[in-house]
């Protein structure tokens, strides 16, 4: 049935099939920036609502905007292979995706390391997964209702005796964790509805186990979003398990679950970072150079659009990346409104939010898109952006950063002299930080690294206990 299309992302118009976009002229002035935030998919944590309606919305004061993007940035990257959508539940109806490809003969080698720290691994807080982030445990997940206790202090895991652990992951919107040994060995454990572990069902596991799938490999990074898992190895490859009901795996298509790792439809050049959002994953390779896949609602993607379109019923869904595509567009906001391409950027790094995007480049410039509430992105507005947008504070000389992260609702960075700056909100029941600011009692302190949770950071992460 031919479906109709949603509005195009704000201030942008649709590509009128010629590969092309133009930025939209001045529209009707709204109501200036809020300091409360808009509903969210998932806002709260805990699991995500898979309702249609809503999300994307944003202010209408946009501005004058003059721009014209070529078609190639758009597409993605040249040279990629063109592979057809798969129908309903798959993307677009006969519409193709890219996937990239390189030959081998081009691609770098290379050989990723991780962490140099080793230690014990040290667990504290709450062990109920199934009840995190929500009110009540869900009724297919009774059995676990009363297993798992709050931890008021330190404790050790007995299987990880005698085990040296590199590096730990969760995320702000996980309910799961890992850990990376000294040998490069992924485990994995706490919810498991959608097999984000990696152990081949949906069954919760109590305490750290092996990913024995992956035991052949040598892991250098992974990193959690939701419902699903992306695996680094120290070649370059990524693997993905769990959750993949809106292409969050880049494994092609749209299932419920998968849960054992699986190789992600890309073969280009060696992947170096990774980050996931709620329902959405980035990839980043040694070339610098963005990719994303998942789900496009409030524009975290960077492709200039949300993917809304108006299926049967009137009932609003998404399109959805099902493989790595690029992120091709960068831009910046001028005072009077004018949006300009920034070229030249190379990713050096990129975090996520439950639904939004941050990249720091060589330049130590930090660029931010995705769902705008509580003024996450730092561009003093709560609209949303479709592409990366510049954030104006780290683009001065002296002032860049060098490291970024991203919580829930809120972001962070470290600037070159390691003074660390907040914008958004870890707690959403209160005022927001429009724009990037100091962290006036950490003033005078080098920051060394940061983690963020749902509603709380720890600077640095005590979870791991060094080796004496």
């Amino acid at each position: 049935m031919p479906r109709r299309k949603a509005a195009a992302g704000p201030g942008w118009e649709a590509s009128s099939g010629n590969g092309t976009a133009r930025a939209a002229g001045r529209k009707r002035p709204g109501p200036g920036p809020r300091k409360r935030g808009r509903p969210e998919r998932g806002a709260g944590g805990g699991e995500g609502s898979s309702s249609s309606g809503g999300g994307g919305g944003s202010s209408d004061e946009d501005g004058p905007r003059e721009l014209l993007l070529a078609a190639a940035e758009l597409d993605g990257t040249p040279g990629g292979k063109r592979a057809a959508r798969p129908g309903p539940g798959g993307g677009r109806a006969g519409g193709q995706a890219v996937i990239i490809s390189e030959p081998e003969h081009s691609k770098e080698r290379i050989k990723l390391e991780g962490s140099k720290c080793k230690g014990q691994l040290l667990i504290f807080g709450a062990t109920n997964w199934d009840l995190i982030g929500r009110k009540e445990v869900p009724k297919q997940q009774v059995a676990y209702r009363n297993l798992g206790q709050n931890l008021w202090g330190p404790h050790r895991y007995g299987c990880l005796s005698g085990i040296q652990v590199r590096t730990v992951v969760s995320g702000p919107c996980a309910a799961h964790s890992l850990l990376i040994t000294t040998e490069g060995k992924l485990w994995s454990w706490g919810r498991n509805e959608k097999g984000q572990l990696g152990h081949g069902d949906t069954k919760r596991v109590e305490a750290p186990k092996l990913i024995e799938v992956l035991s052949s490999e040598v892991i250098a990074s992974a990193a959690c979003g939701r419902n699903h898992t992306l695996a680094l190895t120290e070649s370059g490859s990524v693997f993905a398990f769990g959750e993949n009901k809106m292409g969050q795996l880049g494994l092609g298509n749209q299932t419920d679950a998968v849960p054992s790792p699986t190789q992600i439809m890309y073969n280009g050049q060696p992947i170096t970072k990774m980050a996931c959002g709620a329902e959405f994953s980035m990839i980043m390779d040694c070339k610098g150079n963005l990719y994303s896949f998942g789900c496009p609602e409030y524009g975290q993607l960077g492709h200039n659009s949300d993917g809304k379109f108006i299926a049967r019923a009137q009932r609003i869904e998404y399109d959805c990346e099902l493989v790595p595509r690029r992120v091709a567009i960068f831009i910046e906001k001028t005072k009077d409104g004018q949006i300009l391409p920034v070229p030249n950027v190379v990713v050096r790094d990129v975090a996520c939010g439950a639904n939004h995007t941050l990249v720091l480049d060589s330049q130590k410039r930090v660029f931010s898109w995705g769902f705008g509430g509580y003024g996450r992105l730092g561009h003093a507005e709560q609209k949303d952006e479709m592409v990366p947008r510049l954030v104006k504070l780290f683009d001065f000389p002296g002032r860049g950063a060098a490291q970024i992260y991203a919580g829930y609702t809120c972001s962070f960075a470290v600037s070159e002299t390691g003074g660390l700056f907040f914008w958004g909100a870890t707690n959403t029941s209160r005022e927001s930080t429009m724009y990037p600011k100091a962290v006036q009692d950490l003033c005078g302190w080098k920051i060394r690294s940061l983690a963020c949770g749902a509603m709380e950071t720890i600077n640095p992460s005590p979870l791991l206990q060094p080796k004496r």
